[in-house]
């Protein structure tokens, strides 16, 4: 075939000690670039997800740059000789580029997604084919081949090169959609919206803004007509009436509760029972994960219609409690000063409010305290800093000799029924239980 015999021609002529050079010399230049750019971003301060990975050779910028010094090597050397192996470089550096860039863009939008990671699988092998192709010069009669096998849908025949074409095109458009809207939320919008809540508004809006955009140009481009989509519209409104109000219900929800910010990232609330700190508040729902570990995940709509106990919207200040008995002989000044010192003492708990001391009850045992004191960090614990103090308070009444006294119960034994080990008389003498 003319096509291998070409190749073949170009392997022979080719100079390939030379090209190896190029190839080296380019690929060391990219990389010391992208080490200098990386360690000057670092001591700056910022971040570049998408172009920068863990080491130089990780990112999308290293073999973007290799692709650009190395094809301009190869539009100076093929002026004078045939390549072989530049050729052979380009195309591996392109299809290398564009996948690294599509698999970090994913990555940093849908993080923890399983399909996207299956569908970065997928367009890594059509890359490398279509690079393998290109490579052998077989690409365009792979491209003829496909323009001439066509699909008729209904009243329309279409080739499958259209379809194909048009696939990547709206899928690349959506890629580089959430790659502006990632440019758009590391440098506009955490610089310049401090609130965490907000923030999330601005992204969210920014990014459902993007990629309707990105849908419009993609369709376009692939030769949707864009009149259609008022028809698209109408079954939609039918859809969202008919089915879909429960979600576009909790997705307005999610920006009320955004925009109002009756809700924050980090607020401490009890939702239908369940106490935890906001996590995380999506378009759908909100995330509230429990001291313990355990997640909620409750509907936006949710937090809209019914009851939602804040713990920390006013000051961010929590509120902690304990409460003590001691005897009913026991010094009043002494035991206010044991507690407030038990809790005044852990680095926790706020000096502003103070902790402050109430006798709250007599109960039939003895006088019932209740000692309140506040943390500003309800994320990192409650129950920890609640036991280191009840741990203090309780040496510190015991240090004082101050008696914590239990309930008794007197037990009696009924006349033939006491056990072979009870004295006779049928009492039994005052066994304590708690």
């Amino acid at each position: 075939m003319e096509i291998f015999d070409k190749l073949i021609d170009d392997f022979n002529n080719s100079s390939a000690w030379l090209e190896f050079f190029i190839v080296l010399c380019g690929l060391g230049l990219a990389y010391a670039m992208v080490r200098v750019w990386g360690r000057q971003l670092r001591v700056r301060g910022r971040s570049a997800p998408i172009w920068f990975g863990l080491t130089p050779l990780s990112g999308a910028l290293f073999p973007l740059l290799a692709l650009v010094l190395i094809y301009g090597a190869q539009l100076v050397v093929i002026r004078y000789m045939p390549v072989f192996w530049l050729r052979l470089a380009v195309s591996l550096l392109f299809s290398l580029t564009v996948i690294r860039f599509v698999a970090r863009v994913l990555s940093h939008a849908f993080p923890n997604s399983t399909g996207v990671r299956l569908v970065e699988r997928l367009f890594s092998w059509m890359v490398w084919g279509v690079a393998v192709l290109h490579s052998l010069g077989l690409l365009p009669m792979v491209l003829r081949e496909l323009d001439d096998t066509s699909l008729t849908l209904g009243k329309t025949q279409l080739s499958l090169l259209s379809l194909i074409e048009g696939s990547v095109a709206a899928g690349l458009v959506l890629v580089v959609v959430l790659w502006l809207a990632s440019l758009l939320e590391l440098h506009v919008i955490e610089r310049w919206v401090d609130d965490l809540s907000m923030r999330k508004v601005a992204m969210n809006i920014a990014r459902v803004v993007l990629i309707f955009a990105g849908l419009l140009i993609a369709l376009s481009w692939v030769g949707v007509d864009l009149t259609t989509l008022s028809v698209m519209g109408g079954a939609l409104g039918v859809g969202i009436g008919l089915g879909l109000q429960k979600i576009a219900s909790n997705y307005v929800s999610g920006f009320l509760v955004l925009i109002e910010r009756a809700l924050r990232i980090g607020d401490n609330v009890r939702v239908d029972g369940f106490e935890g700190r906001i996590t995380d508040i999506k378009t759908r729902f909100t995330v509230i994960r429990a001291g313990n570990g355990k997640e909620s995940i409750v509907p936006n709509e949710t937090l809209i219609t019914q009851r939602v106990e804040n713990l920390t919207q006013s000051d961010r200040q929590f509120a902690l409690s304990t409460t003590i008995v001691v005897g009913m002989d026991s010094d009043l000044q002494q035991v206010n000063t044991i507690l407030l010192d038990a809790a005044q003492r852990q680095p926790r708990v706020l000096t502003q409010p103070a902790p402050f001391v109430h006798l709250v009850d007599f109960v039939e045992h003895g006088l019932q305290f209740t000692l309140t004191y506040f943390i500003n960090d309800p994320h990192n614990g409650q129950g920890n800093v609640r036991s280191d103090v009840n741990m203090a308070a309780l040496e510190g009444l015991r240090s004082a000799e101050i008696a914590l006294p239990v309930p008794k119960q007197i037990v009696q034994w009924a006349e033939g029924s006491m056990p072979p080990s009870a004295p006779r008389g049928g009492v039994a003498s005052d066994p304590a239980t708690t």
